[in-house]
């Protein structure tokens, strides 16, 4: 049997051994190529000899076409090559070659392993001077499958991207842009893969790179959806700068997701298909606290937003519950009055809401003589607007605590925008009742194409590669105590065992501290900070401290004040200067304390919330925070 990998240098081996040297000389190794690639693995002598010895005499053409056979023959066998007067022919299962296997793969859209195979640029460094018809028969065989190779790692680094690991996505992608630094395919999946790990200053650098390629190889521009891209990029908060304190503490409170893979992969999926299908879908993510609802939500935003759609987020609180239409009006403020295309709607819908946000009146006044329309009816026209121009992305974050009215007009986009690419995403605790929840789950499979996501602890695994994430240069002895201390006291929930890693990284002695978690039959929200074991308050008391002094004290304003908070509300409490509470803001949303949506700001965990109010400030503190 003879292997041969011609997806990067040539590589030839027989029955797994080194060939004998004259299989490799030139003309040889071509003639074996040529026939394993042909059709049926069939050529005639006229055209192989014409192919491989053009500059000869027909006797020495057909003399060196008969020696390289002999040559072939020797090393595979009387069996495997058949020859007449006129044909030559290698039996079927006489060469196994990675292109076959590639072309499997790529049948069956299993890009990973496709990409695995790719090894440089096709048939890398062959050729046979002075033939020229080899010459292009290689030529092409090159350009051929050098498109297919990096549409395949194109396509792998997507898998990748839509399952979290931006690692993997962007090795993917730079593979791709390296066997053709013109494919606008290769540079889109790039960018995307580079600003979702964060880095997209580097994703528009290389944006402008490829750009300056194309011009001086090309004489063209970059296609305008990639040019796209690159704005929303660029229009996109960057986050802190990459040599600042504060990226450098968010490197351990902001790593890859772990554990989620699947979940995710499920929720992009059905947001492809809803955008494919223009049809108005619904996601349901259920998880108790801690678990990583916002985590996973905030990823599927970041990849709406690179595909060119507009999310609509409303972040639920208790008080929520007793305030009809909040939740409704908690949407429009979160992403609606952005959203293109929104000024077609009828007048009635944008008047509905001018009544009831001041910068929606601001921005379409001539609504103000027009009679507001019914504001379930206001919010679907506003919808259906915005989703004739972009896709739209409904998040509703903890929508237990959605008021009756909202949650019944929003359930009701489906039934009045069927045909529209929209998706619905709720995210709840299964253990606090909901009626109307409930009810719009039992549709699902019925008149409402919809999708549930539970969400549990992370495994072993998982939370091994968070530890390897956070310390690569630990043995795996210390990797593994790490890992199963950090699982007994976080009990797999992603949001303790982050604080755990991020305190150890900052100074925790975790080997001295004690505890156990959690108690029988309790959920994160239902502990209080007494009951966690030390190595949590203690890690997130440190990851506190290293905040900056004004984000510290952001911070514990919006604990003392508790619930959804504005800008200006932590302004006052704190007697900060708005734009330096602004950088605070930005700074505790980015190191993932606080979670934003368009009506303030509310702690990611309600049990980070209860340690900062009880550890980090005083009675007369808080006392004095809420009187400013």
């Amino acid at each position: 049997m003879i292997s041969l990998r011609l997806l990067g240098p040539v590589e030839l081996t027989v029955d797994g051994g080194a060939p004998p040297a004259e299989l490799l000389w030139k003309k040889n190794l071509a003639l074996l190529v040529y026939l394993a690639l042909s059709p049926r693995q069939t050529r005639t002598r006229e055209h192989l000899t014409g192919l491989l010895w053009g500059d000869k005499p027909e006797s020495a053409a057909r003399h060196s076409l008969n020696e390289a056979l002999r040559v072939l023959r020797k090393a595979v066998g009387d069996a495997a090559l058949v020859t007449d007067a006129t044909s030559v022919k290698l039996e079927a299962g006489t060469v196994s070659m990675d292109l076959n296997d590639f072309a499997r793969h790529e049948v069956a859209h299993e890009w990973r392993q496709a990409g695995a195979l790719v090894g440089g640029a096709p048939l890398e460094g062959f050729a046979v001077p002075g033939e020229s018809a080899f010459e292009d028969w290689l030529t092409a065989e090159r350009s051929q499958w050098e498109r297919r190779s990096v549409a395949a790692l194109a396509q792998a680094a997507e898998q990748s991207l839509s399952k979290g690991n931006t690692t993997d996505g962007v090795a993917l992608a730079e593979r791709a842009m390296s066997m053709a630094p013109t494919s606008n395919q290769a540079a889109a999946v790039l960018l995307k893969a580079l600003a979702l790990s964060g880095s997209r200053a580097a994703a528009l650098a290389r944006y402008e790179d490829y750009a300056q390629a194309l011009r001086e190889r090309l004489g063209v521009e970059p296609e305008a959806a990639l040019s796209a891209l690159a704005d929303r990029i660029r229009k996109d908060r960057l986050g802190p700068a990459p040599e600042s304190e504060a990226a450098k503490v968010a490197q351990t409170r902001r790593l890859p997701l772990f554990g989620r893979e699947e979940a995710l992969a499920a929720l992009t999926g059905a947001w492809r298909r809803a955008v494919s299908g223009k049809q108005t879908a619904v996601a349901v993510v259920l998880a108790d606290a801690g678990l990583g609802k916002t985590r996973l939500v905030e990823e599927l935003m970041a990849r709406v937003g690179l595909e060119g759609g507009v999310t609509l987020r409303v972040r639920c609180v208790e008080t929520d519950k007793s305030s009809p239409w909040s939740g409704l009006l908690g949407a429009a403020r979160g992403g609606l009055l952005e959203a293109r295309g929104i000024a077609s709607a009828p007048a009635s819908a944008h008047a509905a809401f001018a009544a009831q946000i001041t910068e929606w009146g601001d921005r379409y006044r001539g609504a103000g003589g027009t009679e507001p329309a019914p504001l379930p009816r206001a919010f679907t026209e506003l919808v259906r607007a915005a989703a004739d121009e972009q896709p739209v992305l409904v998040v509703t974050d903890d929508c237990h605590y959605l008021d009756v009215e909202s949650f019944q007009s929003l359930a009701a986009l489906p039934r009045d925008v069927p045909a529209a690419p929209i998706m619905l995403l709720l995210t709840a605790e299964p253990a606090v009742p909901s009626d109307t929840l409930d009810a719009l789950r039992s549709r699902f499979g019925r008149d409402l194409p919809g999708e549930v996501v539970e969400l549990g602890p992370l495994t072993n695994d998982a939370l091994m590669a968070m530890a390897r994430a956070v310390f690569p240069n630990y043995a795996a002895s210390q990797l593994d105590r790490l890992t199963r201390r950090v699982a007994a006291d976080s009990a797999g929930v992603p949001l303790l065992a982050i604080e755990i890693l991020h305190g150890v990284s900052s100074g925790l002695d975790w080997e001295r501290e004690s505890g156990a978690w959690p108690a029988p039959y309790h959920t994160l929200t239902q502990t209080s900070p007494g009951d966690l074991p030390d190595s949590i308050i203690a890690a997130v008391r440190i990851g506190y401290r290293r905040l900056s002094d004004a984000a510290q004290r952001t911070l514990a304003a919006a604990a003392a004040l508790g619930g959804r908070v504005t800008a200006a509300r932590l302004a006052r409490a704190t007697g900060i200067p708005a734009a330096q509470v602004d950088a605070a803001l930005d700074e505790l949303e980015w190191q993932r304390w606080l979670v934003a949506d368009g009506r303030g700001y509310a702690f990611v965990a309600g049990i980070v919330e209860r340690i900062i109010e009880r550890d980090m400030l005083t009675t007369g503190q808080r006392r004095r925070m809420k009187d400013a």
